[in-house]
């Protein structure tokens, strides 16, 4: 994949996690309305995620100015997204899980597979180079 591509599956998963991450702290129980989906107890237990997902969305934006040079932060990004995915896919095929949430893991399934190929990629032109 050619640079530009890059940075722009890197800018979309920033606005992506970052939309998430104000929409939670702003508005935490608005998903779960919409969803009819009892929310938690308390809203902290929406926010603090979501903050979570703005750091995400900040430490995305950084790898999308910089691939090459930021390549380090992208197995955190990996993480983010095999825990979200593995969570939810997880509880989906054993105890269940609201519909509300596998949407999204879906998507962060598809994020995962392009950051591990980006990954490698990255990492294997920083090899070439030295």
């Amino acid at each position: 994949m050619n640079t530009t591509v890059i940075k722009a599956i890197f800018y979309v998963s920033a606005v992506y996690d970052g939309f998430f991450g104000v929409m939670g702290l702003i508005s935490p129980n608005l998903a779960f309305r919409i969803f009819e989906v009892t929310p938690p107890n308390h809203p902290g237990y929406v926010q603090f995620p979501a903050i979570l997902l703005l750091i995400f969305g900040w430490m995305f934006f950084q790898l999308a100015r910089d691939p090459v040079g930021k390549r380090d932060l992208l197995p955190f990004g990996i993480a983010l997204k095999v825990g979200y995915s593995g969570l939810v896919f997880y509880y989906l095929l054993t105890t269940g899980i609201p519909a509300m949430w596998v949407p999204w893991a879906w998507i962060d399934l598809g994020f995962l597979v392009v950051f591990v190929m980006l990954w490698r990629q990255l990492s294997g032109s920083t090899q070439q180079a030295a």
